[in-house]
């Protein structure tokens, strides 16, 4: 049985192992938004930065990638996930159930974020989500990098996020 791995952030980008086959994908009763401070890839403990993240919202649905992974390669790509993914316990794996866009419907991997942990940060408003991205950076690099490589990942795909866009669009001209 095939591993599939849903990809909806800096999976889209950056899945860090060789995907055997991509495909658009839904996944029902999520919503991606930068609902988590990042304290070690895209901001530090005493200025952190804003991650995706799947935040449980039944009234929504989350638009991204299913990435299958290559047979046999599934226990290496699951470590290697668990060790990018895990850094700390403000995501849960889980396995969810994905609309793909050419009518299958697969099971996969998902990292969704814990709403009971310290750094959930979700409803935030988008204009302090902006002034946030403008000026944090972590080890991975300026958070700013994480936004734009995201929006343009889900437009080249064909993916519309108004809420991404129009943070890319403010966070630009705060850069500026």
């Amino acid at each position: 049985m095939t591993m599939w791995v849903f990809g909806y952030g800096s999976l889209l980008w950056k899945p860090g192992f060789d995907v055997a086959e991509q495909v658009l994908a839904t996944l029902p009763g999520y919503a991606r938004s930068f609902c988590m401070w990042s304290i070690h890839h895209r901001g530090t403990e005493e200025a952190p930065g804003l991650v995706l993240a799947l935040d449980e919202d039944p009234a929504h649905a989350c638009e991204g990638v299913a990435l299958a992974v290559h047979e046999g390669q599934e226990n290496a790509t699951l470590a290697y996930l668990r060790e990018r993914e895990l850094i700390s316990s403000a995501y849960v794996e889980k396995t969810v159930d994905l609309d793909l866009a050419d009518g299958r419907r697969v099971t996969a991997l998902a990292y969704v974020i814990n709403p009971g942990h310290a750094q959930y940060c979700g409803g935030m408003p988008l204009e302090e989500q902006a002034q946030v991205i403008a000026r944090a950076q972590g080890g991975m690099g300026p958070n700013t990098e994480y936004l734009y490589n995201t929006a343009q990942h889900l437009a080249e795909i064909g993916l519309h996020d108004p809420e991404l866009e129009w943070l890319s669009q403010r966070v630009a001209t705060l850069s500026a």
